[in-house]
């Protein structure tokens, strides 16, 4: 592997890895689950599997894409030559196509908003108006079609200068600024009278609401806010050097993980409580909660257009991390062939990404499942690819490669005893396998029903 594809430093690979993490999982998606599932409560069973389940199977990721230095697909043949196991990155490859099509969707209405902020399209509306004006713009098909155009191109304009000049080099200056960013919108929010309701109800845990579906929601939300399951950590590990802890890198990213889901905590839900607005307002509680929050505060729409800064700078270090896996596989690490490629890729993203785009406006009448094109693909990709992917993943590591060689890799720069990698290897092997499995079923509406069998 050329020293292009590989990371110039520990923290420059950790900022990367957690920008992958910290994306629409952390801050769109955790305050409204966390919202609908009783704020501390989920809070606190979340970080509780965060550790002990998403990270050893994030350790795992990155022992066999360190091990292999090749792409997700080339690593499963490396390690199982003459078997099938290659499906798994391949699974992680169209998993990764799926997901960035409706994922820059989202990405394209968060450019929207920014630039209606910026031009003082979001001053002075109400509650209600701000949510009709964002059925009006999602619906929209040629703003929403720029705007996600705008958003791949951003993103494959960073990954198209490769590991070093654009990946790292971007994330170190967008991680650092989502932090500080969030920082201050934590400060002005807990200034805000009747903040204490908010930090309350995500900090001080409500058993009461603690429900069975709470429970699987928060399982769910601890394995698939770390990128885990579609083989990213594996390419994005691939190019680290053997003098990586990685356990430590692990742990690292996973603390970032939940600060920033803390942080989207602590900055909406004061927000919420104090305006007497609801903290269940489910998806769209980013949308049309929040702007009609910082519009009632001084300099609102400062704090505003700050917070929609970093939500886009979350989005974009999300996507960099799920173009990288393909062009990773395409290019097998030929630095020569990755502009073209990454270009080609973008592309095919976006062509994919039409339908998920127009599912609000002119497609709005195409209905399968119950389900607009955008659910669907989400519900593929969220609900069976990801599951499966993580499933399949834990079970290669823990199965198929053997104990000595997982053992020897995880020593390579770290302090890793044996009594600590039987605990890992123990987790990853049986507890985490049966957790997925759970939130896998539940996703798919069969849990329930099994349930009902024993009852």
């Amino acid at each position: 592997m050329s020293q292009q594809d590989q990371w110039t430093s520990k923290i420059g690979f950790i900022l990367a890895a957690a920008g992958s993490a910290i994306g629409l999982g952390a801050i769109w998606k955790f305050p409204y689950v966390a919202g609908t599932g009783g704020g501390g409560a989920f809070f606190l069973v979340f970080l509780l599997f965060t550790l002990l389940l998403g990270w050893p199977l994030l350790i795992g990721e990155f022992t066999i894409g360190r091990n292999s230095q090749s792409d997700a697909i080339t690593t499963y043949r490396k390690l199982a030559p003459n078997t099938n196991w290659a499906i798994v990155g391949k699974i992680g490859v169209f998993t990764n196509f799926l997901l960035l099509s409706f994922y820059s969707v989202v990405g394209g209405w968060i450019i929207l908003y920014l630039i209606q902020a910026l031009t003082g399209g979001l001053n002075g509306l109400s509650q209600d108006q701000y949510g009709q004006m964002f059925g009006e713009t999602i619906a929209n098909p040629l703003l929403t079609l720029v705007a996600q155009l705008g958003f791949i191109l951003l993103t494959v304009l960073v990954v198209a200068k490769g590991v070093q000049k654009g990946i790292e080099k971007a994330s170190k200056i967008m991680m650092p600024a989502l932090f500080i960013l969030f920082i201050v919108l934590v400060i002005r929010s807990l200034t805000l009278d009747g903040a204490i309701e908010g930090v309350k109800f995500i900090l001080v845990p409500d058993f009461s609401k603690l429900t069975s579906e709470t429970i699987i929601f928060a399982l769910g939300q601890a394995f698939f806010t770390l990128s885990i399951g579609a083989s990213v950590m594996v390419t994005y590990a691939s190019y680290l050097p053997k003098s990586q802890n990685l356990p430590k890198s692990a742990l690292s990213i996973i603390l970032m993980n939940i600060a920033i889901a803390l942080l989207a905590g602590l900055a909406i839900f004061p927000g919420v409580f104090s305006f007497g607005l609801e903290p269940n307002a489910g998806p769209v509680l980013i949308f049309t909660v929040l702007p009609a929050v910082f519009d009632q505060l001084p300099f609102g729409f400062v704090f505003l257009i700050a917070f929609l800064v970093l939500f886009l700078f979350a989005a974009l270090t999300s996507s960099f991390s799920m173009i990288e896996i393909i062009v990773a596989t395409l290019t097998k690490n030929n630095h020569t062939k990755r502009k073209k490629y990454t270009w080609i890729i973008g592309i095919i993203i976006f062509i994919i990404g039409i339908p998920s785009c127009l599912s609000y406006g002119v497609m709005a009448e195409f209905i399968l499942f119950d389900r607009i094109f955008f659910d669907i693909v989400d519900y593929l990709v969220s609900n069976i690819l990801l599951p499966i992917g993580a499933l399949l993943i834990a079970l290669f590591i823990s199965w198929k490669v053997s104990k000595e060689e997982l053992f020897g890799e995880l020593k390579q720069g770290s302090a890793i005893g044996k009594l600590g990698f039987s605990l890992w290897y123990y987790l990853l092997k049986y507890i985490t396998p049966i957790a997925i499995i759970f939130v896998f079923l539940d996703s798919i509406g069969l849990l329930n029903w099994l349930m009902g069998l024993f009852n």
